[in-house]
């Protein structure tokens, strides 16, 4: 998650990329089943492309990694570039990553699942769960959870601002600052509504609507957001290398690559070249909007579990699917319940969601005959389009 942005920037480039790769290997367990698989050349070859010093992002995509789980249950995972500008280490295979946004398919699916016990209603108010915490008080037409409903917050339709108030300059000035959800909830109520909760659709991408979703989850559930999801989720589907961090946790589990910004000068410019390494920082900036840190093949076990029924009902899953129209992403792409809907350029069907925490960009979807996805390069300002289209062309290869 970043300050002004949603999961992707507004405008994407159509870039034809092709690619992936380096290290491969088939794990064992309940999600991975056959023999080694072979590494797809082309895909290799594209990621390769992507972190090429000069390359299609200017060399601002130090490392990259992916891993591919087919409809068979084979898993190749992919590495290229470095983990580490500074001392050329490579990257990791599979390993540990901020998933940012990615963190708003785990709150969907608490919510839908509390839903699905009867504990809630999608058209609940957020006043039948926090009365009298929802009152904004910024200018215009004020923010007031007693218009405003659970589904409107899983959709983006509610209103609340897309601002990060606590991140006016970027995370590098509060990178060790710890926040309680509450205090990023207040700031954000502080800002002027995008529009009338539910207006006409209208829809707007707000990290501070999922801030509050998890204080409704922790409210209704009567436990702490990090534990519903670690026990209702991560454990129910044996997710090993999938976390939220803890209050202070400011490091990230190894092995991983390090991550990084684009340097900028005394003015803000971005420098040509330079990177600026922000692995370390406290996540809780993002909370229940950002805060989760996983490895590719994890992520993806967690979509095939989501769509095989493991974690929802099947009335909460056609709801999470259900979408809508979401001005500012790909014209193929809609927004349903904390999950994106792509249609690929195969024509495929796929869901999935991304994220851009500082220092790393993330994507990740599982088509509907069941080939997942995960792809993650290590600075989320550099090559946006050019990673959208890579992903695109790896959710619709056949190795």
């Amino acid at each position: 998650m970043r300050r002004r942005r949603g999961v992707f920037a507004a405008a994407v480039a159509a870039a034809a990329v092709a690619g992936l790769a380096a290290t491969s290997m088939a794990s064992a367990g309940a999600f991975e089943t056959g023999s080694r698989p072979a590494h797809d050349k082309t895909l290799q070859a594209g990621l390769d492309a992507l972190v090429k010093p000069g390359g299609v992002a200017d060399g601002l995509l130090p490392g990259a990694l992916m891993s591919v789980r087919n409809p068979d249950g084979r898993v190749t995972n992919y590495t290229a570039g470095v983990g580490d500008i500074r001392t050329k280490s490579k990257v990791p295979t599979d390993g540990y990553v901020r998933i940012a946004s990615n963190t708003k398919m785990f709150v969907s699916v608490a919510v839908l699942q509390l839903a699905g016990d009867g504990k809630l209603a999608l058209d609940d108010t957020v006043e039948k769960h926090l009365p009298g915490v929802v009152r904004g008080t910024g200018a215009g037409a004020a923010i007031d959870g007693r218009n405003m409903t659970i589904r409107q917050l899983l959709n983006h339709t509610s209103g609340m601002t897309r601002a990060m108030p606590l991140m006016p300059n970027g995370i590098l000035p509060i990178k060790d600052r710890y926040f309680e959800a509450r205090e990023l909830l207040d700031a954000a109520l502080a800002e002027a509504p995008t529009f009338a909760p539910g207006q006409d659709r209208v829809w707007e991408y707000s990290n501070a609507g999922y801030v509050l979703l998890g204080l409704v989850t922790q409210k209704v559930a009567g436990r702490p957001l990090a534990e519903v999801i670690t026990d209702q989720i991560i454990n129910r589907i044996g997710l090993k290398e999938t976390y939220y961090p803890g209050p202070g946790d400011r490091d990230i589990r190894s092995p991983h690559p390090r991550g990084y910004l684009t340097a900028t000068d005394a003015e803000g410019k971005p420098i040509p070249g330079k990177l600026t390494d922000i692995t370390r920082f406290d996540p809780s900036i993002a909370g229940a909007a950002g805060q989760m840190i996983a490895t590719p093949s994890d992520v993806n076990k967690f979509l095939v579990a989501l769509q095989a029924g493991q974690l929802l009902k099947p009335q909460q899953l056609a709801e999470m699917r259900k979408t809508i129209t979401a001005p500012g992403f790909p014209e193929s792409w809609t927004y349903g319940l904390g999950v994106i809907g792509m249609k690929l350029s195969c024509g495929v069907m796929a869901y999935g969601h991304g994220g851009d925490a500082d220092g790393f960009q993330s994507r990740t979807a599982i088509t509907t005959d069941g080939r997942a996805v995960t792809l993650a390069v290590t600075n989320d300002e550099a090559g946006r389009g050019e990673v959208l289209a890579f992903f695109d062309k790896a959710l619709c290869a056949t190795k």
